[in-house]
C-alpha cells in the first residue's frame, strides 16, 4: 500500500463496527486512546442521524482500497462568538500506525477543512507522551504551540497534552483551501 493510496471517505454502515471496536477493544485503542468502555451504540444513532457529518464536525473513515484502516475527526471550538476554529483527531488500527498514513491522512483532513470550510485555523492536541504522534502533527503540517498540564484522565491518572496548530497561511501554494 503506497501512500498516495490512502483517502478519506464518509462512514457508511458497514463502517460502524470498526468504529465500535475503538470503544470496546483496548488494543483497538491502543494505549493513549483507550478511556474505558463506552457505549458503543453511540456510532450507529449518530450515523442513523446525520451520517457522523454535521456542521459542528464529523468523522470520515481512513481507507486504502477496500480496507479501513481507522478515522479522522473534527468538532467547531468556539473561541468568541462569531468566531471559531476546528479541532481534529485520528484513531488509527494498531497496524495501520507507524507507516506514514497518520500524517497523510491528518494532512488530507486539513486540505479537505480548508477547502470546504471558511476556519483559518485547525487546531489538534496529543498527550506529551505520545512522540510518535507528535511527529505525525509536525510533519503534517503543524506547528507546536505549548504544553496543557494534567489535561486528560487516562489510566488512572491525569496527562499532560501538547497543543498544535495549523493555519490556512501555513499550507504552500497551490494546496487546497487556498
Amino acid at each position: 500500500m503506497g501512500l498516495e493510496s490512502v483517502r478519506l471517505q464518509p462512514v457508511g454502515e458497514g463502517d460502524l463496527a470498526l468504529l465500535e471496536r475503538f470503544l470496546v477493544e483496548p488494543e483497538s485503542a491502543g494505549p493513549f486512546q483507550w478511556y474505558g468502555w463506552s457505549d458503543p451504540r453511540r456510532w450507529r444513532r449518530r450515523w442513523a442521524e446525520n451520517g457522523l457529518l454535521t456542521d459542528d464536525g464529523g468523522q470520515l473513515m481512513v481507507a486504502s482500497g477496500d480496507e479501513r484502516l481507522g478515522f479522522v475527526a473534527w468538532r467547531r471550538i468556539v473561541v468568541r462568538p462569531g468566531s471559531s476554529c476546528w479541532n481534529m483527531g485520528i484513531q488509527l488500527l494498531p497496524h495501520a500506525q507507524g507507516r506514514g498514513i497518520g500524517t497523510r491522512a491528518q494532512r488530507l483532513l486539513v486540505e479537505y477543512l480548508f477547502a470546504h470550510t471558511p476556519v483559518v485555523r485547525i487546531e489538534a492536541d496529543t498527550e506529551a507522551e505520545n512522540i510518535a504522534e507528535q511527529r505525525a502533527l509536525e510533519k503534517a503540517g503543524f506547528t507546536r504551540e505549548g504544553i496543557r498540564r494534567s489535561i486528560v484522565f487516562r489510566d488512572g491518572q491525569w496527562r499532560d497534552g501538547v497543543c498544535y496548530s495549523i493555519l490556512r497561511d501555513d499550507l504552500p501554494a497551490g494546496s487546497a483551501g487556498r
